[in-house]
């Protein structure tokens, strides 16, 4: 068993694909050695700038002698078939083996060395290989067989053991030799073999494993900026590219003029980060500070002086440029620049970016004068104020003191919504969101802030995208929650009503995460707010702008078809979302489905406190027995083509519980059940059992008592009112007769096995529940 280094050297590898190259790289090889029957004990990869590197351990030096046998026709078989096998196997007929009667092609194969196998496999490994991005070079470019790589390929090191492995593709020869750091060891390195090519490399300044550049620059930047009092502000990414941009890494702390720091601190950072690939760090307070920390691939004589002050020249222009946006921005009043949002085009079938703003602010005042979304309590502060922001900064929004004047304060909220909603867009047309796009929402707060809003408004206008995916922040503050969820619930309407939902893995319009944002907020928030009437009022906003007095009757037909289309759409996508997210939070997905089917249910925070009610209760042993006890009663009136009573919430029958035509060997009830309702009055002809007794008691105290805490919204106390049936369920079981001869008897306790199902399907249809 011996080792094997396979090095593929090219001008720079984009950081960006280096990982995916080593992934890559691994499959792509041994899936080539597999082709021959080998299997390394261990595959290790490295890449940095300029090289892509496997070491492939345990490897023997040839493959195992193999024996392939193919199934022939049957020796009485016609000349025909005979021959045709013949021709495929290559073999004649006195070279196959006769096995009962069957006809074998039983090929001995010798084993090769795996140098050879090597030797093939590594051409078909960079013809093949999926670089997100190729390119062809030299005179043999002009025709679509020459090799495309990532960058130029200039070497391949291939040893096996200490033995050359040749491949020769597009004019590269294989051999022992690469080369180590562009400046401090220009010239040539011969690699001895798999065992000494890190060392090797590292003597010549180039450390090929990316984990320990990762290593090197994550302590030495921190340490940088902690010799300098100052913390480094961690960002994994851009660690990951800063090890993918050197071979030799040395991080070296600058600084920049103070004078920038007016700038928001995220436009510095952003700048740094995206321009320029440099970290930065802030002071003891937690606030920016005037510095950066770069990452050299030299290791300066000067100790990075002259590196330093390079890049400090260079950051310095990229931080003018940022100061001149924001500074020039600030001298446009945000409502002159939000009226030139009828510029900009939303979506061709939906109007312009001024047309969602006004629908937004609509829906945005509409929510709180409703009363969906309330003033939060005060939480301490001089007269519920806000918190006071240094200049530039934008203030956390005061908490409202509770007051007598509530539908005063309701309006407030409200118009400070609907101002925030109309100008929460007005940073798109703006130097510094044209420059960085990831800082909308973000600079128009700055901006709100600076030209005199209400703190409240230029909160909401820099929040107003969030929550925009798992982990971020959810908005709590009233106008913010407004705006957030006026301007996502507008979206999944407007695109709904064109007919563009998602489809598979396409997204175009980040519908996924606009309904997840939502659902954010309204669980967070606590918002009772009813899926039909946002729905409503997001297509009466639609309505209002698509539809005038006259309009061409083909085109009322079209926005009559829209509407259809989101109200017979967007409830299932939206509860398919629900159920996603609640999966992946940990709830069953039998449990939302068992919630889920007894439909009518659109107030989502309600159906989610029932669904988490519901797995508690099914987690307990009450719960499961209960069950069992519901599945055998539903089983037998399923039998007996009872039908189930009406859902509470939906008012009609469900699916599985419709009458069936009775078994042949069923004998029909005598006469039909009472109507749902009606049953518990039934009066008997007959002295019932005492568990029959005990379950009707047991019913005539549960059902009530769940009802009533299903109208109270105290699904732990309905499932509790359930969890009494429990026992006289299984006594009843145990020594009652269903199927009794006499018919008064069966339909009695029918009658009464279809009170349980129905009092269980008060809170869940448990014909859903796995178990």
């Amino acid at each position: 068993m011996t080792d094997f280094l396979l090095e593929l050297r090219s001008e720079e590898i984009p950081a960006r694909m280096q990982d995916r190259a080593r992934e890559d790289l691994a499959k792509l090889f041994a899936a080539e050695l597999a082709k021959a029957g080998l299997a390394a004990t261990e595959l290790v990869t490295y890449a940095t700038p300029r090289r892509l590197a496997l070491i492939a351990r345990g490897l023997p030096l040839e493959t195992a002698a193999v024996s392939e046998e193919t199934k022939g026709p049957k020796a009485s078989a016609p000349p025909q078939a005979l021959e045709g096998f013949l021709r495929k196997t290559g073999l004649t007929r006195e070279q196959l083996v006769e096995r009962d009667g069957v006809l074998f092609a039983v090929v001995e194969r010798e084993g090769r060395a795996t140098t050879g196998v090597l030797a093939e496999a590594i051409p078909a490994i960079i013809r093949a290989f999926p670089w997100p991005k190729a390119m062809r070079w030299g005179g043999a470019s002009t025709t679509m067989e020459s090799l495309r790589w990532v960058r130029p390929l200039q070497g391949i090191v291939a040893l096996l053991g200490e033995e050359i492995v040749p491949v020769e593709i597009a004019g590269i020869t294989s051999g022992a030799a690469t080369v180590g750091h562009r400046f401090h060891h220009p010239g040539i390195i011969t690699i001895g073999s798999a065992d000494d090519y890190v060392e090797k490399l590292r003597a010549c300044h180039v450390i090929v494993d990316q984990a320990e550049r990762r290593q090197i620059i994550a302590l030495g930047a921190t340490m940088a900026a902690r010799k300098a009092g100052l913390e480094l502000v961690q960002d994994e990414g851009l660690l990951t590219e800063n090890a993918g941009l050197t071979e030799w890494p040395v991080p070296l702390l600058g600084r920049f003029d103070a004078s920038f720091l007016s700038v928001p601190p995220e436009v510095i950072q952003l700048t740094a980060r995206v321009n320029q690939k440099y970290f930065v760090c802030r002071d003891a307070g937690g606030a920016l500070a005037d510095a950066f920390v770069c990452t050299a691939n030299i290791d300066a004589v000067d100790g990075g002086e002259k590196i330093v002050e390079g890049n400090r020249k260079v950051l310095a222009a990229r931080l003018s440029d940022a100061k001149f946006f924001y500074e020039t921005d600030l001298k446009v009043p945000l409502e002159a620049q939000a009226e030139k949002l009828d510029r900009i085009v939303f979506h061709e079938k939906l109007g312009t970016v001024a047309d969602k703003v006004e629908r937004v602010a609509k829906l945005a005042r509409w929510l709180i004068e409703e009363g969906v979304i309330k003033p939060l309590p005060f939480r301490g502060g001089v007269g519920g104020g806000a918190v006071p922001a240094s200049e530039g900064q934008i203030a956390e929004p005061p908490h409202p003191n509770p007051s007598p004047e509530g539908e005063g304060l309701k309006e407030e909220l409200a118009n400070l919504a609907h101002r925030a909603a109309l100008l929460c867009k007005a940073d798109l047309v703006t130097g510094m969101v044209g420059e960085f796009p990831e800082l909308q929402g973000l600079m128009c707060g700055y901006y709100a802030a600076a030209q005199g809003e209400d703190p409240r408004v230029a909160a909401a206008i820099r929040d107003h995208y969030k929550p925009v995916g798992q982990g971020d922040d959810v908005p709590t503050d009233p106008v913010t929650v407004a705006v957030s969820l006026a301007d996502k619930l507008d979206t999944l309407v407007a695109f709904f009503y064109a007919d563009m939902p998602p489809t598979g893995s396409k997204d175009p319009f980040a519908l996924r995460r606009a309904s997840l944002g939502i659902l954010e907020l309204l669980v967070k928030n606590d918002l009772r707010l009813s899926l039909w009437e946002w729905i409503s009022r997001g297509l009466a906003g639609l309505t209002r702008q698509k539809c005038w007095k006259g309009m061409p009757d083909d085109a009322f037909a079209v926005h009559q078809a829209g509407i259809q289309v989101a109200f017979a759409n967007l409830p299932a996508f939206f509860a398919d979302r629900l159920k996603v997210q609640q999966r992946e939070a940990g709830v069953r997905h039998d449990l939302i489905d068992a919630v889920f089917a007894l439909g009518g249910e659109d107030d989502l925070v309600r159906l989610l406190a029932r669904v988490h009610a519901l797995q508690k209760f099914i987690g307990t042993a009450d719960g499961t027995n209960l069950l069992a006890g519901y599945k055998r009663a539903a089983n037998i009136l399923k039998k007996e083509g009872v039908p189930s009573s009406p859902s509470p919430l939906r008012g009609e029958g469900r699916g599985e519980g419709l009458p069936q035509a009775p078994s042949p060997d069923t004998a029909p009830l005598p006469d039909p059940l009472p109507a749902s309702g009606e049953r518990e009055k039934v009066s008997l002809s007959y002295t019932p059992e005492p568990a029959e007794t005990a379950l009707a008691t047991a019913l005539d105290s549960a059902e009530p008592a769940a009802t009533a805490a299903i109208a109270r919204e105290d699904f732990e106390a309905a499932m509790a009112a359930l969890a009494s049936l429990r026992a006289p369920i299984d006594t009843f079981f145990e020594t009652v007769i269903v199927n009794d001869p006499a018919p008064e008897k069966r339909t009695a306790r029918l009658a009464l096995l279809d009170r349980v199902r129905a009092a269980v399907h008060n809170v869940a249809d448990f014909s859903r529940i796995e178990g």
